[in-house]
């Protein structure tokens, strides 16, 4: 789970220096999203809710292309004027297969010209589609659709560290925060401080 800044500077310090192990010693991959992540958005962070760790200073978010479920190219900019809760996900990932069923009833409860859950699958393979797709109607999500991150190049340009996680973005594309774990997303904490950041951000 990400750690907000503390005053002293000493948890963004550890969250480098974790990413830098991670870069020399075997998930180059996560290790570079990180440190990236890290250096694009200066470590000012703020504890918040549902352990979200919240930006003082919400930045830019870089361009993030991914697929529908028609496998057409889609990117992140196409929702801007909404407030977006962007899920990183996948199948094999059993806290997130936990946590579906709570977005979905999110997005069924908040879902509209003001907000947004984007649930964003890196399953890999020819057949991550279907995988997706009989998830769904196994579990009986109704109300979020179906989007596909095929070259899983999601988690390295947003600078993530695990699945899922997830982060919230503002009507203008900056990220206001993110959290890695699993939540109850329909819940009271939950709805109350996203309809305060829906309010917010209007």
């Amino acid at each position: 789970m990400a750690s907000p800044s503390r005053p002293d500077g000493t948890a963004p310090r550890q969250a480098r220096r974790w990413a830098l192990r991670a870069l020399l010693f075997g998930a180059p991959a996560a290790g570079v999203g990180l440190y990236m992540g890290l250096l694009r958005n200066g470590a000012r962070t703020r504890a918040g809710p549902l352990r979200f760790t919240m930006q003082v200073e919400p930045p830019l978010l870089p361009e993030l292309t991914f697929n529908d479920a028609a496998s057409g190219p889609v990117t992140l900019q196409a929702w801007r004027g909404k407030v977006v809760l962007l899920n990183i996900w996948a199948t094999w990932c059993p806290p997130c297969v936990k946590e579906m069923p709570s977005l979905d009833r999110l997005q069924e409860k908040l879902g509209g010209k003001d907000f947004e859950v984007i649930a964003l699958s890196i399953d890999a393979g020819t057949s991550a589609l279907t995988s997706i797709r009989s998830f769904y109607s196994r579990v009986g999500i109704r109300h979020l659709k179906v989007y596909h991150d095929p070259a899983s190049k999601a988690g390295f340009t947003l600078g993530t560290v695990g699945v899922p996680t997830t982060l919230l973005v503002d009507r203008q594309g900056r990220e206001l925060g993110r959290m890695t774990g699993v939540a109850e997303w329909d819940g009271p904490e939950a709805l109350a401080f996203l309809r305060e950041q829906i309010g917010r951000s209007g």
